[in-house]
């Protein structure tokens, strides 16, 4: 038999910025080295954190060049950094329990103590993993209790065939691994059991599970998770939304739809010199003194000319452009038009003299002073002004001489479709069996792109086989694979309904060790859509982040498969939490004093009149996909369905969103919402006019 290939990972805060602190490895090595099946280990040190844990884990399982074993020692007691077991744990996809008692029951022999051990052991595709205690004298006591045992789990979680390794009989197996019955600690004791006349509770039916593998016997038939109402939905999502992350940006086109995290003050006055406001004549003029007469042109003064100006000298003026400084001493322009021409240069080329026709010019006439239009030093924009595609906060900038500004960061989006019945929207082959194309994942790009996000591809994740979705996942909270950046926000499509292969949710808190806040909402279209963070430590040494702030976890948007259900809880539940992250809400000062102009996060709402009777439903609150349009006879908003989800149809309908510029929002109720009431509606998009007009 080839040699076994196993790592060690030491999990210590201490050991990680003094690698020669640690005692552990060197203690735990000879005990492989003496079974002789074992490859020299690979050792590696991180500190008492999740992630870091985690992505060792998952880099010695995932890859190609996989292990058989993994042992890690450290962080296993009750400390506030002990965390090996909660990182660990997520990430095993068969438990070994026995495992676990056997190495309890060995430490049991030497102190009561070990009972304050949490040892975590079972099988992660093909790799057996285990933890250890982080004392060298612990880690042995386990590993030994254990270590003859190891080969053979190792073979079977290989894939090796369990019945050829049996056919000899448990004796031969334990005679090959050097063991005997009785040598793992246990004993056989009779238990009896006293119910004391006392009926002992029996189930009638299995406990049930969200676990993927548990089979469609045991899995829930109905969510375990409760049923949030959309307000506490949006009100969790905020609570969760992280704070968001300053960064530097050069003052371009590339800022715009940013929020500023700072006040702005202008770094030049504008204009920065007396100008001209007309094209004309400078001229030196004092209040009480005639401007009529006829002057030489002394000189020609453009916008565009560099360098010092002669002063003009009294008796004569300067033919001067709209925006050109004024020559020294002169104090005010007279309009071209308030002047004729009386005599040219010799080669007839330019004016030799002007004749002003106006007499009452005065001084500061026809000249706007510097600063004038922004004073050096004032404040010309504050922070949570939103940088606005029209150019006004653009061309400021640019106007006062600001390079770079700070900024909120706006989240970088990763969409991913799941499902194995999904065929990519462009592949030229016929759909077969129960295949369909995938629509969702280019209208949510689209979508997301309109709103000014960036956004990631992350293409199909499929349900089989085991682990792909989770690959998928974890590859785009890495930056890895199809992400080719590391993404602030993911958003999933598919796989969050009570199919046997919906595997979002079990996927993000097993395998990810991620937080479901909700799975539930009461609402239609939209009932499954979920909502988890998972914890992630944000790259070091961005140079961008300005902030303290380490982002401590990611967002993932889990939405329905259904085309139209998943366009509408985009628009009501991931929009208003980009917002958040990309700094919207942060706004000052004097905008807390105008809470009309205060930015909103998410869609905006107004009330709308209904053109007709809307169907309710008896639970849930219905998002109505509706024409809204503004009446130019009563210039209100009036609200037409889209013709779909109407009485004895389907409300999740794609076609429903075609057309649609806002979602009605219809609380529960019986019967219809009657023509002519007024009710809220979110807009997803802008308003035509229209000559509706219903007289209630």
């Amino acid at each position: 038999m080839d040699k076994l290939k196993v790592a060690l990972l030491i999990v210590s805060d201490t050991a990680s910025q003094d690698p020669a602190s640690d005692k552990t490895a060197s203690a735990l090595t000879p005990i492989l080295t003496a079974e002789g099946k074992w490859e020299p280990p690979t050792i590696k040190i991180v500190p008492d954190n999740v992630f870091h844990i985690q992505q060792s884990v998952c880099d010695w399982t995932d890859g190609p060049n996989w292990y058989n074993l993994i042992l890690l020692s450290g962080g296993t007691g009750f400390a506030v950094r002990d965390n090996t077991p909660e990182a660990v744990s997520p990430l095993i996809h068969r438990h070994a329990p026995g495992l676990v008692h056997g190495m309890i029951a060995a430490s049991l022999k030497v102190t009561p103590f070990a009972m304050m051990s949490r040892p975590v052991a079972g099988v992660r595709d093909k790799t057996l993993i285990i933890t250890l205690p982080g004392s060298p004298k612990g880690a042995m006591e386990n590993l030994e209790a254990v270590v003859k045992l190891l080969p053979h789990a190792c073979l079977q979680s290989a894939g090796a065939n369990s019945r050829n390794m049996h056919a000899a009989g448990v004796k031969s197996l334990e005679a090959e691994a050097g063991v005997s019955s009785g040598s793992s600690g246990q004993h056989n004791h009779h238990h009896h059991h006293h119910h004391h006349g006392h009926v002992v509770p029996k189930a009638h039916t299995a406990p049930r599970s969200n676990d993927p593998s548990a089979g469609p016997g045991r899995r829930y038939r109905s969510s375990p998770y409760p049923m949030l109402s959309v307000e506490d939905a949006l009100r969790e999502i905020s609570e969760q939304t992280p704070e968001p992350i300053v960064i530097e940006a050069p003052v371009n086109t590339a800022i715009v739809g940013s929020v500023l995290a700072e006040d702005i003050y202008a770094a030049e006055a504008v204009p920065a010199y007396r100008a001209s406001i007309v094209d004309g004549y400078a001229i030196i003029a004092s209040k009480g003194t005639s401007t009529n007469g006829t002057f030489p042109v002394a000189s020609i003064t453009h916008a565009n000319v560099g360098g010092a100006l002669e002063p003009l000298q009294p008796g004569t003026i300067a033919r001067i452009t709209t925006g050109a400084p004024l020559p020294p001493n002169a104090n005010a322009v007279v309009m071209v038009e308030d002047t004729e021409l009386a005599t040219t240069t010799p080669d007839g080329n330019e004016e030799a003299t002007v004749h002003i026709l106006a007499e009452d010019i005065l001084p500061g006439e026809n000249v706007r002073e510097p600063g004038s239009d922004v004073a050096l030093g004032s404040k010309i924009l504050s922070r949570g002004d939103i940088i606005s595609p029209v150019g006004g906060e653009i061309g400021m900038l640019a106007a006062t001489g600001t390079r770079t500004v700070k900024v909120f960061k706006k989240p970088t989006v990763g969409v991913l479709s799941t499902g194995d019945e999904l065929v990519e929207h462009d592949d030229p082959r016929s759909l077969t069996g129960g295949q369909i194309r995938d629509s969702n994942r280019p209208s949510l790009i689209s979508c997301l792109n309109s709103w000014g996000f960036s956004t990631v591809d992350l293409g199909i994740a499929r349900d089989t086989p085991a682990g792909e979705l989770e690959h998928a996942l974890r590859d785009s909270l890495r930056g890895v694979g199809r992400a080719s950046s590391s993404v602030d926000v993911i958003v999933t499509t598919g796989g969050v309904s009570m199919g046997e292969l919906d595997l979002l949710k079990p996927t993000i808190e097993r395998s990810l060790g991620g937080t479901i806040h909700f799975g539930r909402v009461s609402m239609k279209p939209g009932k499954p859509t979920t909502f988890a963070t998972v914890p992630f430590k944000a790259a070091a040494g961005d140079s961008r982040v300005t902030t303290q702030q380490e982002r401590q976890s990611k967002l993932i948007f889990s939405l329905p498969g259904n085309p139209a259900s998943a366009l509408v809880t985009l628009n009501l539940f991931v929009l208003p939490s980009l917002h958040k992250l990309s700094g919207l809400g942060e706004s000052s000062q004097a905008l807390a004093t105008k809470p009309w102009m205060a930015p909103h996060l998410g869609l905006p709402r107004v009330a709308v009149v209904l053109t007709h009777h809307f169907p309710l439903d008896p639970k849930r609150t219905e998002y109505h996909r509706a024409v809204v349009t503004a009446s130019r006879s009563d210039g209100r908003l009036y609200a037409t369905s889209t013709g779909v989800g109407g009485v004895g149809q389907r409300s999740s309908r794609v076609g429903s969103l075609a057309s649609a510029n806002a979602l009605v929002i219809l609380r529960p109720g019986r019967g219809v919402a009657i023509k002519g009431a007024i009710v809220e509606a979110l807009m997803m998009g802008g308003v035509y006019g229209s000559d509706t007009r219903i007289i209630c």
